[in-house]
C-alpha cells in the first residue's frame, strides 16, 4: 500500500466513554478520543474541564479578585450576552372571529352567485387581514367593531336592511 492510500484510510478507535469502536472525524483524527455520542461528547467536555482546571493556568482562572474584576468588566462591554433574546411580536394572538351568524338565517334570494360576501366567507383570513390593514390595528376587538360597522353599512347599500349578524 502506497503512503498516500495510508494517510487516507482511518482506523478504528475506541471510545474512552463507552468503548465502543468508531471511525474519527478526518479533520481531527489525531487528537479525537471520544465517540460522537451525546453521552460521550459531555464526558469528553467533563474531562477536558478537568484538565484545564488542573493546569497551571486553569486552576486559579475563576478565582481571586482581579479575575472578578475581568468577568465584570467584560460582562460589562458585553451586556445581554449569554441571555435569551426576547422575541417580540406584531401579531397580537386572536381567536378567529367570524364575520356572519352561522345560524338561524333564510336565503331572501337577492343575492347574486358571485355576491362579495361569498369571497369573504370563504376566505376569513383575507378579510381579516384587509381590516386589519384598513384600521391599522390587528387587536381583535377593533376588528370586530369595523366588521360591525362594514356589515351594517353594506346591508344598507344592498337594502337588505338586517339587523347587525354580529
Amino acid at each position: 500500500m502506497s503512503t498516500p492510500a495510508r494517510r487516507r484510510k482511518f482506523r478504528r478507535r475506541k471510545c474512552r466513554h463507552c468503548h465502543e469502536l468508531y471511525t474519527p472525524d478526518p479533520r481531527n483524527r489525531w487528537h479525537q478520543k471520544y465517540c460522537s455520542k451525546p453521552d460521550c461528547r459531555q464526558a469528553s467536555k467533563r474531562a477536558s474541564q478537568q484538565l484545564w482546571l488542573s493546569s497551571a493556568k486553569g486552576a486559579d482562572y475563576f478565582k481571586g479578585p482581579e479575575h472578578v474584576a475581568r468577568v465584570q468588566q467584560w460582562r460589562a462591554a458585553h451586556p445581554g450576552y449569554g441571555r435569551r433574546a426576547v422575541v417580540t411580536s406584531t401579531d397580537a394572538l386572536q381567536d378567529l372571529c367570524s364575520s356572519q351568524v352561522q345560524g338561524g338565517q333564510s336565503d331572501t334570494g337577492t343575492l347574486t352567485v358571485a355576491a362579495l360576501q361569498d369571497l369573504s366567507s370563504v376566505q376569513p383570513a383575507l378579510l381579516i387581514g384587509l381590516i386589519a390593514s384598513l384600521t391599522g390595528s390587528t387587536l381583535q376587538d377593533d376588528i370586530v367593531e369595523t366588521t360591525r360597522r362594514l356589515v351594517v353599512s353594506g346591508q344598507d347599500i344592498l337594502g337588505t336592511g338586517l339587523e347587525s349578524p354580529l
